[in-house]
């Protein structure tokens, strides 16, 4: 693998961990949102990411040989699901969107658990920068050894 496959796979990566970030600070921030546009209650949404080859583009392949070489693997988010748990009931009967017997159904939003998930998309951001750092750094002193 050449410097910049290693450079694209983390960029991948990267952009992966900021959606995945902003899809829990979306689900946190509706944490306690009772009626959405469609008139439900807010439902936590997941990302999914899967698998991707990404290389230099076709024209700019020197041969058959030189293509597998500097063909990088990578991540990308496949898509965004809703997460289909149950929804939590909780009793007050004061709530506009409340049933005949007071109850209120709300998002299936757990604040701890988003919040560990937050963490961990976090780190693994961070290790994705230090990955990247790591070989702009070898890369470098490449170009020393060479001087």
């Amino acid at each position: 693998m050449s410097y910049f496959g290693a450079l694209d796979i983390g960029a991948s990566a990267l952009t992966a961990q900021r959606l995945r970030m902003d899809t829990i600070s979306q689900n946190i921030a509706n944490a306690n949102t009772t009626r959405t546009e469609d008139g439900t209650p807010y439902r936590r949404r997941l990302v999914v990411f899967e698998e991707t080859s990404q290389g230099i583009p076709f024209s700019q392949y020197l041969s058959a040989s030189s293509r597998e070489r500097y063909l990088a693997k990578g991540v990308k988010v496949s898509r965004i699901v809703e997460d289909a748990s149950p929804l939590r009931r909780v009793y007050d009967p004061g709530h506009p969107d409340a049933d005949q017997e007071g109850y209120v159904e709300m998002p299936n939003v757990d604040v701890v658990t988003e919040m560990v998930n937050m963490i961990s998309a976090t780190r693994a951001y961070e290790a994705n920068v230090t990955a990247i750092n790591t070989t702009k750094s070898m890369a470098m002193k490449a170009i020393e050894i060479g001087r």
